[in-house]
C-alpha cells in the first residue's frame, strides 16, 4: 500500500509539518509506503504521484488544492486540523470548499469527540465516516541548544508559528504586567514567521522587552525536547486549534501548561489537574502567577500531564488505527454511477444563513 500525504507549507516547522512527519514514520513502521507533498500557494501540479489512497491535512486548503489539478482523485481522506473546523468552516467565502471536501471524502479524520460533534451538527450524513484519532507523540533525540536559560529565572516557553491566530502578542502584553511583579520571569518564543506582518509586531515586542522576552525563530524540531526541559511553564495563546502538537510533546515532559480556552486545548486539558486554561486576561495573569510562585503544584500537575500523554497520545495506536482506516476504504468498491459533487450541487444543500456562517 502506498499513501500521499498532503500538507500545507510542509517546507515550514509548524503543527502540520510535525503532524505529517510524525504518521509517516508510524505508517512506515508498519510497512506501507508514505510519499508526503506540500500544498502552497508557490506550487501548483497538474497530477498526483501514483498512489493508492490520498490523506489530505487540513478540509480547506486540501479542498482548494485537489480543485487546482488535472483530476479530483478517487478516494482521499482528509485530517481536519484545526482552523478548518473552527474558522474556515464557519466562514461565509470558505464554507462551501470545506463541506464540499469533506461530502466526497471517504473518511474524515479528527482528533476529539467534539470535533466530531461539530462536523455532524454542521454537515448532514457524514457521522458514519468520521474517526476519532488523538494525536500522537514523538520521542526526542538529545541534542546541543545555542540558548540558555539564566540562572535563578522562571522561564515560560511559547511555541508557535507566527500568525495572527497564534495572539502571540498577548502573552507578550499580559506577562509584562507580571514581570513587574517578578523581574526574574523570561519568556521565549520558539517558531517561524509566517505572516509576515505578524511577525514584525512580534519582534517589535520582543526587542522592545528585550530585558525578558527573547524571539529564537525557527528552531528545529529534534532541538525542542531540550528547550521543554529548560521551559517551566509551556504557553498556548491561540484562538483556535485542532489538537496542538506542541503542548502534548510540553506535556510529555512534565512540563505544566498555560492555555487559552479553546477547542483543541480544553479537550487535552484538564483546568488545573493536568494543566490550566484561562478565559480572559485576568485568569491568565493569576494562573502564571501561581505557577511562578508554586513549585509543589506545577511538580504536580506537571507528573499528571505527562500520565495523561503516555495512556492517551500513543503514535503506535494513531498508526495502525490509520491503517484499518485506509485498508477499510481500499476495501469498498464505488457505488455505480458514484461521483464526487460539485461545488454547485454543495451550495444548494448548504444553507449559510441557517448554519450561523
Amino acid at each position: 500500500m502506498k499513501v500521499l500525504l498532503a500538507s500545507p507549507n510542509f517546507h515550514q516547522p509548524r503543527g502540520n509539518t510535525v503532524t505529517v512527519q510524525r504518521i509517516s514514520k508510524g505508517l512506515e513502521k508498519l510497512g506501507i509506503e508514505t510519499e508526503i507533498i506540500s500544498m502552497t500557494k508557490d506550487i501548483r501540479m497538474s497530477n498526483l504521484p501514483h498512489t493508492d489512497i490520498v490523506h489530505g491535512f487540513h478540509a480547506y486548503r486540501f479542498g482548494k488544492f485537489i480543485e487546482g489539478l488535472g483530476k479530483i482523485p478517487e478516494t482521499y481522506m482528509v485530517t481536519i486540523t484545526g482552523t478548518d473546523l473552527n474558522m474556515d468552516l464557519f466562514d461565509e467565502s470558505k464554507r462551501v470548499d470545506v463541506i464540499r471536501t469533506l461530502i466526497n471524502a471517504s473518511a474524515i479524520h479528527v482528533f476529539d469527540e467534539e470535533a466530531k460533534l461539530v462536523l455532524s451538527n454542521e454537515i448532514a450524513g457524514i457521522q458514519e465516516k468520521i474517526f476519532v484519532i488523538p494525536q500522537g507523540t514523538v520521542t526526542f533525540p538529545v541534542t546541543s541548544l545555542d540558548f540558555r536559560k539564566e540562572p535563578g529565572t522562571f522561564l515560560f516557553v511559547l511555541p508557535a508559528g507566527i500568525r495572527k491566530v497564534k495572539n502571540i502578542p498577548f502573552a507578550i502584553e499580559q506577562l509584562e504586567y507580571l514581570y513587574m511583579k517578578k523581574p526574574h520571569i523570561r519568556l521565549w518564543i520558539v517558531g517561524p514567521v509566517i505572516e509576515e506582518d505578524e511577525g514584525q509586531i512580534v519582534k517589535d515586542l520582543a526587542d522592545k522587552h528585550n530585558d525578558w522576552v527573547q524571539y529564537l525563530g525557527q528552531v528545529p524540531h529534534k532541538q525542542m525536547g531540550e528547550i521543554y526541559k529548560l521551559a517551566d511553564t509551556v504557553l498556548n495563546t491561540s484562538h483556535s486549534e485542532g489538537q496542538p502538537a506542541a503542548i502534548l510533546e510540553a506535556m510529555g515532559y512534565s512540563v505544566t501548561v498555560l492555555a487559552s480556552n479553546n477547542l483543541g486545548n480544553r479537550n487535552i486539558i484538564v483546568n488545573q489537574e493536568t494543566g490550566f486554561i484561562y478565559t480572559n486576561p485576568i485568569e491568565f495573569l493569576d494562573y502564571a502567577e501561581k505557577l511562578v510562585n508554586n513549585y509543589e503544584m506545577r511538580t504536580k500537575i506537571g507528573q499528571a500531564a505527562k500520565f495523561y500523554v503516555e495512556c492517551n497520545h500513543s503514535s503506535e495506536y494513531e498508526a495502525r488505527t490509520l491503517q484499518k482506516i485506509y485498508k477499510s476504504i481500499l476495501g469498498k468498491s464505488p457505488c455505480k454511477g458514484e461521483r464526487n459533487m460539485s461545488r454547485e450541487e454543495i451550495v444548494k444543500l448548504t444553507s449559510l444563513s441557517s448554519k450561523g456562517g
